[in-house]
């Protein structure tokens, strides 16, 4: 696929990882980019996700959009996640087969992996065991979208691709105590403790999991790369290859943000899956991918944007 020469529509591409990937393509020479604009275009209605493909004729898709965030609101809406992500990709491949669109590639997610895979996770341990159950709705219905993807290659011979990136952080997170993943949330409850100088600081569950992190402008090279290079039934884990628990972490983004008081773990929380680190060696060997940002530099660069954005982040 030749990106600069490309029609692509990128589905939530003014989110969180849509925003770096228009980015990262428009840096490779694409001009032509249409982001379709929520709720306007509306992926759950069949007929307004068969109007985009009609209206728009894309030589490409790149499908990021999703009803996303972290365990607690996974806990709050688990069928509302299961039917949102589920709907908007059945309708998005289906549309792309019948508009015989030339390649589709589809964010997956880490919480499709059992939740007792082994570490690092592998992609052929996908389908060995249940996800962990606070995510569970969300993960499933992403992974149900890499069987209809291999199913309509195998039939239909359509080009549709599935990455699954492990946890993202960087600039423009989402910093909602109410949505946001660990790192969003651990920043702004270290910045919020400081500015009440408060002598403590709570977070969720006892500090014992594990999480691997890719920086966010790193995982839209990664989608990028897959878009130019890839085209393989085969899903491919996005990461960077190394595991923190979250004891560390917290002491970590403490030291950067000179948070001088007590982090209290409230293990009346969940902690989520115990372990999380994959296996990165497949999108090394298929499509040339690498993650090039270090954790601590990636922390630094989202803490500095999150103190220049406090208000509106």
């Amino acid at each position: 696929m030749e990106i600069a020469k490309s029609k692509i529509v990128v589905t939530g591409g003014d989110g969180f990882l849509g925003t770096h990937v228009v980015e990262e393509l428009r840096a490779r020479g694409a001009t032509d980019i249409v982001v379709p604009a929520f709720p306007s275009v509306d992926l759950r209605e069949q007929a307004a996700t068969r109007r985009l493909f009609e209206s728009e004729k894309p030589d490409l898709v790149i499908h990021l959009a999703a009803s996303v965030g972290g365990i607690g609101a996974n806990q709050a809406s688990p069928g509302t996640f299961f039917h949102d992500n589920m709907t908007m990709g059945l309708n998005l491949l289906e549309e792309a087969r019948r508009a015989k669109t030339g390649k589709v590639v589809v964010a997956g997610t880490i919480c499709a992996y059992p939740k007792f895979a082994p570490i690092p996770f592998r992609e052929a341990d996908l389908w060995n065991g249940y996800p962990e159950e606070t995510n569970a709705p969300y993960g499933i219905a992403k992974k149900a979208l890499l069987v209809m993807a291999q199913a309509y290659r195998q039939e239909f011979g359509c080009n549709f691709v599935m990455l699954f990136p492990v946890n993202l952080y960087g600039p423009r997170d989402n910093f909602d105590l109410q949505k946001s993943h660990v790192i969003p949330a651990m920043i702004r409850k270290f910045h919020e403790a400081s500015v009440r100088g408060d002598a403590e600081a709570v977070l969720w569950g006892d500090g014992t999991p594990t999480r691997e992190f890719l920086y966010v402008q790193d995982a839209a090279r990664g989608f990028a790369l897959a878009a130019e290079r890839y085209d393989d039934p085969d899903p491919v884990n996005l990461g960077a290859g190394f595991e923190i628990s979250m004891k560390e972490l917290a002491e970590k983004i403490a030291r950067l943000m000179s948070f001088q008081g007590k982090i209290r773990w409230d293990t009346s929380k969940p902690n989520g899956q115990p372990r999380r680190k994959l296996d990165t060696s497949r999108a090394k060997e298929r499509f040339g991918f690498e993650a090039e940002i270090g954790f601590e530099e990636g922390l630094k660069r989202t803490i500095e944007w999150f103190r220049s954005n406090a208000k509106s982040a």
